[in-house]
């Protein structure tokens, strides 16, 4: 089964070089353990558009879809047999990039 494990962040600090490196590190292990799927750190929400084109013309706006302390400031996709172990995997990736994370199934 696949996990969406993201990662929550407040925009008060960016990664250092050493939480870099640690998640570099976690992502090897996970790569060479088979949990592997796809991981990637996002921008900032100032540089995000929100599209709706529920209408007849699609609305182009600048800026995060939702004002918030706290945004997506990154992501995993992990495969594990189960959500115990996506937690066991979720909890290593919070400790190496010191972050919360959530951890939600795919449908």
């Amino acid at each position: 089964m696949r996990y969406l494990v993201s990662v929550i962040d407040d925009a008060t600090t960016s990664a250092t070089d050493e939480e870099l490196e640690a998640v570099g590190e976690f992502n090897e292990r996970l790569q060479a353990d088979g949990h592997w799927v796809f991981a990637g750190g996002l921008s900032s929400p100032s540089d995000a558009t929100v599209i709706d084109a529920r209408g007849v013309e699609p609305i182009v706006t600048d800026g995060p879809f939702v004002e918030a302390k706290e945004y997506m400031g990154g992501l995993w996709v992990l495969e594990a047999p189960d959500l115990d172990v996506a937690l066991k995997l979720a909890s290593g990736a919070s400790k190496v990039c010191n972050r919360r994370l959530e951890v939600r199934p795919f449908l």
